[in-house]
């Protein structure tokens, strides 16, 4: 099979489909490997990297999307790429489509098959490619806030430790899975004041066993995040629900009674976002200020550590990229129902639930649809 694997094009986004030793493996299986010239330069990754282990480097976007027949990316593709996906090609790579109308519309249009990394399953449960970079993200929330909380970025002038005689700032992270866990580490780890509230009374146990005295669990309710919310110096929205589109957790009323200058770090942007007051920005211009709430809302996070983001996230897909290449992309869903489950368009019709569901579409059953 021929592998295309184009530059990122998203603003800030260094990220790429395939690291050279993932290439090489393709390669070892006898498929044809691909590449835009510079997709990973600003990784430190050359085009010569790619050719020794016998990937072909081609000069544009527009070479790499009409020669390859599964494209392998990273973020969801714009306008001006989705205008060059055809009928019978595979598009392996995030795509968020619950709060992106626009871009289920243009991907339905033009009969592309659309395999979403965050909707595929994993054996022991989870969501295997998410996990990577909501680790990443989760990691950079907390990186990210504290960097917010400081004076010049609008924020109260705290540091999230404290200091000897001084109260830690009190962080809040609504969400106790992949991304939240790991807020919850990094600020434990900062010695922060922590709480974490989740509506899964089982990961709440699990997490006071894991971090003990260092963490504060709740359970979620409307009353406890009104209550928790408004005594946070930093709030990290970590909420998931796979292909959907996030549940709005923080009102527009909750985010004017919240501390001036706090601070909302919104992981669940890319899916829509947990605050009604987020909105999508980029790492050129990452954070606004709303109602006295200094908001960080970056769609692609991980973007801002790439080299570090890209191995872990080719750790997880390569397997996946093999098995579509192997057994071509029919055989792949098929044989694997985790892979099947990262089906979200096939032939123009929508076949996720929770996607169908966000954007008010009719759902088709992708083993229906594939004739399975």
């Amino acid at each position: 099979m021929r592998i295309g694997v184009p530059k990122e094009v998203k603003v800030h986004e260094y990220r790429v489909g395939l690291v050279p030793a993932s290439a090489r493996e393709a390669v070892a299986h006898g498929h044809e490997v691909f590449v835009q010239a510079g997709a990973a330069e600003r990784m430190g990754i050359g085009d010569d990297d790619y050719r020794r282990v016998g990937a072909v480097i081609l000069p544009t976007a527009e070479d790499v999307f009409a020669t390859g027949e599964l494209i392998v990316k990273v973020k969801e593709p714009l306008a001006a790429e989705r205008a060059m996906l055809r009928q019978g090609q595979t598009l392996f790579t995030y795509l968020h489509l619950a709060p992106d109308p626009a871009q289920a519309e243009d991907l339905m249009r033009s009969g592309v098959t659309a395999i979403a990394y965050e909707t595929v399953t994993g054996a022991r449960g989870g969501l295997p490619l998410l996990s990577p970079m909501s680790e990443v993200a989760g990691r950079m929330s907390i990186q990210a806030g504290a960097h917010c909380l400081e004076m010049e970025q609008g924020g109260r002038g705290m540091l999230l430790g404290g200091s000897a005689g001084v109260a830690p700032a009190n962080v809040v992270v609504i969400g106790g899975g992949v991304s939240g866990v790991n807020a919850v580490r990094m600020a434990v780890g900062l010695e922060a004041f922590v709480t974490c509230i989740d509506i899964n009374i089982e990961r709440l146990y699990a997490l006071d066993q894991q971090f003990g005295a260092s963490l504060n669990t709740i359970f979620s309710t409307r009353q406890a995040i009104e209550d928790y919310v408004l005594q946070a110096d930093l709030v990290v929205g970590a909420v998931l629900v796979p292909g959907a589109a996030a549940p709005k957790l923080i009102t527009t009323d909750l985010v004017k009674a919240m501390k001036r200058g706090s601070v909302i770090v919104d992981i669940s942007i890319d899916q829509g976002g947990f605050a009604e007051t987020s909105h999508p920005t980029t790492h050129a211009n990452p954070s606004y200020v709303a109602h006295g709430v200094v908001h960080y809302c970056v769609a692609n996070m991980p973007g801002a550590v790439a080299r570090t983001s890209t191995f872990a996230l080719n750790n997880a897909t390569l397997p996946f990229v093999l098995a579509l290449a192997d057994k071509g992309t029919a055989g792949a869903l098929r044989a694997d129902p985790h892979l099947l489950a990262g089906l979200n368009v096939y032939e123009g019709k929508v076949t996720h639930p929770a996607v169908a569901e966000a954007l008010g579409l009719t759902y088709f059953d992708p083993s229906r649809a594939l004739g399975k």
